[in-house]
């Protein structure tokens, strides 16, 4: 869907899409299982200065949700604007391609239209044959397949091990560069300098893995903190049903950690360290992309958009990392910093989705418009952040009927709806279509989503108000007043 047509964006937006001007850069930058663990979101704790400077120019979206809260899924609804059921990816191990062979992918689409695409570090799924998409460049990619242990660990304890996943967390007194992405960093500064002598535009898409597991940064970033506050909620939400709190395993499999999954309290506080820690590693590594840009003269004519794939538990709900529907696995940073246009700093409550993304920077950019897109351009919030906007913002996850780890989408599928004060959630079976189990959290009275709500005989009028608006699809949310 278009907002405006190319005269009007002519007339309100001013010189940056001046017939005359420049094509506009994009610096894509995507860093892996980051929460809205920043300082520009109103985190306590997070140390983030790089990233919290490139918000005061930038818009800020306080609700942006990703469509699957795993890599692989959530990571292709942004680069090809498409949801998950419609590509058929909702697993790690799919590739796109396979259900959509003719998409074509938000670089694609930019390399389509004379630009140089890049990919340096984590874009596409991180292992295997998601992790390719060769129409997607027009150089072969760095860094996009990684499965070394020595990229991952530094000490001489963890070098002695075995398998990819080794202790959960890490301090080295080591330089940022002896980690996997203070290597992409590298490599990405070096881009930027080649870019700042071309004519041709360039969309560089950055790709970090950290805060992913294991929680590995140099001693210098655990080092910022010294008291970090535990979970605000550490017990499953009340009624809520096994598939929605099931754990995927994915914690379990470090070396440190029990195969139950119970942690001490010791444990818990170290874990969460060490995700801090990796945000501030990665925030420091974002400001020298920043402070390159700056150097070359490039931030003036170059697009900035920083993106968490998903959200992540660190212990709150009982539960850990990310798989799951609920808000603190779906919820995801999402700053778009647009030259001439977001001078000073915007913040919107609007509903935003990852498949949202790609239709937006081919407007920015002025770019044709991309065909058969599931999402939506959200230029207009930046003339008016407060305008009304989306319903709902829609995510899914699937399970098996047993097992931590599903295939394909799995025997039950959750599809979710987030509105402006609830979310509600139906666990439907593949096969049969029927809803084995709702969930239902109401905002404004339980922010943690603790108590679920589904099973209460004073919320039949919103659950089916609710469920008819999931029923509707992501076409009956749309705002009705462009």
């Amino acid at each position: 869907m278009r907002f405006f047509g190319p005269i009007f964006i002519l007339i309100f937006l001013g010189p940056i899409f001046s017939l005359t001007a420049k094509p506009l850069n994009v610096l894509f930058i995507s860093i892996d299982d980051l929460r809205p663990a920043l300082g520009c979101y109103g985190d306590p704790t997070a140390l983030t200065p790089n990233i919290d400077q490139l918000a005061k120019r930038s818009i800020l979206f306080n609700r942006a949700y990703c469509q699957q809260a795993v890599c692989c899924p959530s990571r292709l609804s942004l680069l090809t604007g498409l949801r998950p059921d419609t590509i058929k990816v909702w697993d790690l191990a799919t590739h796109f391609r396979e259900a959509k062979p003719q998409a074509i992918t938000l670089p694609q689409h930019f390399k389509n239209h004379g630009y140089h695409t890049r990919s340096i570090g984590k874009i596409f799924h991180g292992g295997g044959k998601p992790s390719k998409d060769p129409p997607s460049w027009s150089a072969a990619p760095l860094h996009d397949f990684v499965r070394d242990p020595t990229l991952r660990y530094a000490t001489s304890k963890n070098l002695k091990g075995k398998g990819l996943k080794r202790a959960s967390t890490e301090s080295a007194k080591v330089p940022d560069n002896r980690y996997i992405d203070g290597m992409v960093c590298e490599d990405a500064l070096k881009a930027l300098d080649q870019y700042a002598t071309k004519q041709k535009p360039f969309f560089l898409a950055v790709g970090f893995r950290k805060p992913h597991l294991p929680f590995n940064a140099p001693k210098k970033y655990w080092d910022l903190y010294k008291d970090i506050p535990p979970p605000v909620s550490q017990k499953h939400p009340e009624d809520a049903p096994e598939l929605a709190v099931r754990s995927w395993g994915e914690l379990e499999g470090y070396s440190d950690i029990p195969k139950n999954g119970k942690l001490t309290a010791a444990q818990v506080q170290k874990l969460r360290h060490g995700y801090y820690a990796c945000v501030s590693y990665v925030d420091a590594l974002t400001g020298r992309l920043l402070e390159k840009l700056d150097q070359l003269k490039l931030t003036q004519n170059t697009v900035v958009i920083l993106w968490g794939d998903h959200g992540f538990h660190l212990g709150e709900q009982g539960l850990w990392t990310k798989a799951n529907n609920y808000e603190l696995s779906t919820r995801v940073p999402l700053i778009l910093s647009i030259p001439n246009l977001t001078t000073q700093g915007i913040q919107t409550d609007a509903l935003i989705e990852f498949v949202d993304v790609y239709p937006t920077l081919s407007e920015i950019c002025q770019l044709k418009e991309p065909k058969g897109v599931e999402g939506i351009s959200f230029m207009p919030l930046i003339k008016n952040p407060k305008r009304p906007w989306k319903k709902a913002a829609f995510s899914q996850y699937p399970r098996s009927t047993s097992g931590n780890r599903h295939r394909k989408q799995g025997d039950f599928m959750g599809y979710a709806i987030r509105t402006d004060l609830y979310r509600y959630i139906e666990w439907r079976n593949v096969k049969t279509r029927l809803v084995q189990a709702r969930e239902l959290y109401d905002h404004q009275a339980d922010p943690q989503e603790m108590n679920n709500l589904a099973g209460f005989p004073n919320q039949t009028a919103k659950l089916k108000e609710l469920e008819l608006l999931l029923k509707g699809g992501w076409q009956k949310a749309l705002p009705t007043n462009n």
